[in-house]
């Protein structure tokens, strides 16, 4: 039977807007689900890029909302859910947040639930894209491109003192761009070297490259030396995870980080109509799956922590890629323990 005749008992009576419905409720749990967050290990945290789409309801919340309900309001729910202990947040990428924010953001979950948080892109972007959102800006040279002073006070400080022990990382993501204007692979390592090892401490800085050509041992150098990660991202034609992993010395760090995006064969417009409104899986990639998961293993066996974010464009629905992961997880432990 379908759960939304069960789910209206709990709903608003018919008629009722849904700015008086009260914030949204998180979704029925079953036994099995319960347990199976009940059995994962504390130091792996699973979660998606964002709380706020609709098409979770009866997955990670009991009753229809809008968006901006969600965005709003949804975040208590979502990190009741026994699976969902860590959430990427994007707004990030596109302007910096006040303190107020990131406060408010870290007094609607548990102590356990830890935030990844994408850097503003005016860090990571040596040139403005040609693309509408830039305005006038377009194609011309960013001047806050990898500037520590704008780190330090519009990105790392507010994040710091509104998350407070509820920050997991600041992710810092290269979108893809002309490799020769970073200064070409080594002098990308350096420039980057130079940034890293300026920002100021008490975060875990983590850097995801869109370059394929920018997977080199000086940038795996960099890392190590500053102490920053490489974050693991399943994204288009990147190498695969495992790949990753090796040539960015991935192993060696001190926290597992990885972001499972979106599939080579699929653009985010295109994969956007294909899986919406992402209640279900639709295009399923084992394969990745189980790369994700003999990382996480591997992180546990060596007591690191472990963040995986997924994206509903990986296979179509975040939330139910993530219970895949978990019972993937889980299968591989209990192999482990009776070996």
């Amino acid at each position: 039977m379908s759960p939304t005749p069960q789910l209206e008992l709990f709903g608003p009576a018919p008629g009722v807007a849904a700015e008086e419905r009260g914030p949204p409720a998180p979704a029925p749990v079953t036994e099995g689900l319960q347990a199976l967050g009940l059995a994962l290990p504390g130091q792996v945290r699973l979660g998606t890029s964002s709380w706020s789409f609709p098409g979770w309801t009866g997955l990670v919340y009991a009753q229809e909302a809008t968006t901006e309900v969600l965005a709003r309001e949804g975040l208590p729910a979502y990190a009741r859910h026994p699976l969902l202990r860590t959430v990427g947040v994007d707004r990030t990428f596109y302007g910096p947040v006040p303190v107020e924010t990131f406060r408010a953001w870290a007094q609607a979950v548990p102590d356990d639930f830890r935030f990844l948080v994408k850097a503003h892109e005016a860090l990571t972007l040596r040139r403005f894209p040609m693309h509408d959102r830039y305005g006038a800006r377009r194609g011309e040279e960013n001047p806050s491109f990898l500037d520590p002073a704008y780190a330090r006070d519009a990105v790392v400080a507010p994040m710091i003192e509104g998350l407070a022990s509820k920050a997991g990382a600041l992710l810092l993501q290269f979108p893809p761009q002309d490799v020769q204007a970073l200064g070409g692979p080594a002098g990308f390592a350096d420039r980057l070297h130079a940034f890293l090892a300026a920002l100021p401490p008490g975060a875990l800085y983590a850097v995801e490259l869109r370059n394929r050509a920018l997977y080199t041992s000086d940038v795996a150098d960099v890392l190590e030396d500053v102490g920053a990660i490489p974050v693991l991202s399943a994204w288009g034609n990147l190498p695969p995870l495992p790949e990753q992993a090796w040539r960015l010395r991935a192993r060696a760090a001190s926290t597992l980080v990885v972001r499972w995006m979106l599939p080579p064969e699929l653009g985010y417009e295109e994969a956007r109509e294909l899986y919406w409104p992402f209640d279900r899986l639709v295009n399923e990639n084992p394969s990745v799956r189980g790369d994700i998961a003999d990382l996480a293993v591997e992180a546990i066996s060596q007591g690191r922590p472990a963040y995986v974010s997924i994206n509903n464009k990986a296979e179509g629905s975040a939330p139910v890629s993530v219970e895949r992961l978990a019972v993937a997880v889980m299968s591989r432990l209990k192999s482990g323990a009776r070996r």
